[in-house]
């Protein structure tokens, strides 16, 4: 008997592109992003059982992600007679599945690498960098001043645009706080979060100057949960 631990690794999925625009089917993208949120490697039996298929179908889906270089499979430590199971888990160095959104990633994983350490203040800076940024994207959407301008509303069109960009928020019925599921820059994040993380507090906040509401209040816990980023777009302080 193998014992496997049925532990997630914090913070988000990568972001995946369109079905219709990337080779690899939506269920063997949910097999790997399971291996992707596990913290320890899994059995094809554990997998099976969570994603409620058959074991032959979820075997066929990871042979498929060890070939492509996205799973790695090893033998689990022997737990008495026979002989061990696979155990299979995500490539640490393969965090972004889709080639297009790695090429970014390592575009800025080089910037940020850069401004780490080149600036004084890499964090600030990459904070207001973010903040400029996001005021361009929300003023290139900003085509409703007919609308009734409120608070709320504005939390809102934050979110909307985050999922826009790619960062899937759940978030509560007042748009009071969100977890952000997906991360357009998971490797760049992972690697260098004082940087790539305040740039998109600054996204955040620089939307919210643009869409209305108190950009001050809010903050973001970058990797705090399973399986995803906490952003609280109305703080106490």
């Amino acid at each position: 008997m193998v014992a496997v631990e049925n532990s997630e690794r914090m913070g988000p999925s990568p972001v995946r592109a369109r079905p219709d625009s990337r080779p690899m089917s939506g269920q063997r993208g949910t097999v790997l992003e399971h291996l992707q949120r596990r913290a320890e490697p899994t059995t094809i039996a554990v997998l099976a059982g969570e994603l409620d298929a058959h074991p032959n179908t979820v075997r066929e889906h990871l042979d498929a992600l060890v070939e492509t270089g996205l799973a790695v499979r090893e033998r689990a430590r022997s737990g008495g007679r026979g002989r061990p199971a696979w155990t299979y888990s995500a490539a640490p160095d393969r965090a972004e599945p889709d080639p297009r959104v790695r090429e970014y990633a390592g575009l800025a994983t080089a910037l940020a690498a850069h401004l780490t350490r080149t600036s004084a203040r890499p964090a600030e800076e990459a904070l207001e960098a973010g903040r400029a940024w996001g005021r361009e994207l929300a003023t290139e959407r900003d085509d409703d001043s007919g609308s009734q301008a409120s608070p709320a509303r504005g939390r809102r069109r934050v979110l909307d645009l985050l999922d826009e960009l790619g960062f899937d928020p759940k978030a509560d019925a007042r748009a009071t706080t969100a977890a952000l599921r997906r991360c357009p820059l998971l490797d760049a994040a992972t690697r260098y979060p004082e940087v790539v993380c305040q740039v998109h507090l600054g996204i955040v906040r620089g939307a919210m100057e643009v869409f209305g509401g108190d950009e001050e209040r809010t903050a973001l816990l970058p990797f705090s949960e399973p399986g995803a980023c906490r952003l609280r777009l109305m703080t106490r302080d």
